[in-house]
């Protein structure tokens, strides 16, 4: 059985379909990217998976869980985290409190413990700081514990989000154009996290991305919206060498490059 699975997914705003009867499939422990050109419906396609949107027809589950019709926070209490294009920090928060607010989902205490500092506020409040500091370790930026977020280098602030949506202990991650404004370097950082995410914490990856020799060193299988529906599906080699993506996606004149070898 798949991790997540969606059927039939549509959304439409007035007279424009963002996402046309979409199936898609994630099993476990695999690292799938989701592509297109701008303006595929791929983040649409995000938002209504973690229940920013409501599909006008479709089903997504988690787990065999039915998610539609769930809030954002309830989609992300049933296993599901995401990040988004732009940088959504609290920048007059340290990095620590960033992710203890992303903890916070988890914990058990009420408005009133926290109120009357009561045993049960102050034990979810040490789990929180517990939670934080092993997140920035995973992530590499347990030196910028203290600081405020706005104050740490861009890519920094990217893994700093991710940092923050694993703290809510998710089955199921999702990220919206990590790589986004990242140099080489910070890129190539980014894809040993991302394995990482997987090979040692056991989170299932859906990314969608643009730097395409990411997509595919990175991507076990690859999915292809254009227009709002699934123009294509594959392992990274099929997907590079299928004509119709190379039209869609890399234009009508575009030649397969050498993006590397793919994911193992």
């Amino acid at each position: 059985m798949s991790l997540l699975d969606v059927r039939n997914l549509t959304k439409t705003f007035g007279g424009l379909t963002a996402v046309n009867d979409v199936t898609f499939q994630v099993p476990e422990r695999k690292i799938i990217s989701v592509i297109g050109p701008n303006g595929a419906g791929k983040t649409t396609f995000f938002n209504l998976i973690t229940g920013i949107y409501a599909p006008d027809k479709g089903t997504v589950t988690l787990a065999g869980q039915n998610l539609v019709g769930l809030r954002p926070d309830q989609v992300v209490e049933a296993g599901i985290s995401r990040t988004f294009q732009n940088i959504r920090l609290f920048p007059s928060m340290t990095a620590e409190e960033n992710i203890m607010l992303g903890r916070g989902v988890r914990l058990k205490g009420g408005f009133w413990d926290s109120v009357l500092h009561t045993s049960r506020f102050k034990k979810d409040e040490e789990e929180a700081h517990a939670t934080a500091r092993l997140m920035l370790d995973f992530v590499g930026l347990s030196k910028w514990r203290g600081e405020l977020s706005t104050n740490l280098p861009y890519g920094d602030q990217r893994k700093l989000e991710i940092a923050r949506a694993l703290a809510t202990t998710p089955k199921l991650i999702l990220l919206d154009e990590p790589a986004a404004g990242m140099n080489p370097r910070e890129t190539e950082d980014l894809k040993a996290l991302i394995r990482a995410i997987r090979d040692e914490l056991g989170v299932t990856v859906v990314l969608i991305e643009h730097d395409m020799r990411l997509v595919m060193t990175l991507s076990e299988h690859i999915t292809v919206l254009n227009y709002g529906s699934k123009l294509a599906e594959g392992l990274p080699h099929e997907v590079r060498n299928n004509p119709e993506v190379m039209t869609a996606y890399l234009g009508s004149g575009a030649v397969a490059g050498n993006y590397g070898k793919e994911a193992r």
